[in-house]
């Protein structure tokens, strides 16, 4: 099973910026999606972005989309979140997941159910 270790959560004041970074312990094939997700206090554990490691695409959900993107650092074998213009709304638990059938016709499901390995989660607080 893939581990996954996360990095790069903090304090922030609204409006600023934070780069997560999602380490998989190995590529076990080169067919897989590595998922960004998180957990507000007392809310579903909801997704943000996908990429693929077959090709880089990338896939985003509504609340994700225009402020968030997601880049791979193959050479490094890590997966970044780039957060920004945050608010206090995205305070959360963030985690990234890795999953091997998250897909249709290579295209990412983010779907939480669809992920089998997670990471043990960073916190992320934006706040004054």
């Amino acid at each position: 099973q893939v581990q996954l270790v996360e990095s790069g959560g903090g304090l922030v004041t609204p409006g600023g910026s934070l780069r997560l970074s999602c380490a998989p312990s190995e590529f076990a094939s080169d067919a897989y999606f590595i998922g960004w997700f998180r957990q507000a206090p007392g809310k579903d554990r909801e997704g943000l972005s996908c990429i693929s490691s077959s090709d880089g695409n990338t896939y985003y959900t509504q609340s994700a989309k225009g402020r968030f993107t997601m880049s791979r650092d193959s050479a490094k074998n890590v997966v970044y979140l780039q957060m920004n213009d945050l608010n206090p709304e995205d305070t959360a638990v963030y985690y990234c997941a890795a999953s091997w059938i998250a897909h249709n016709q290579g295209m990412c499901i983010i779907k939480e159910t669809l992920f089998g390995s997670w990471g043990q989660g960073t916190q992320v607080t934006v706040s004054s």
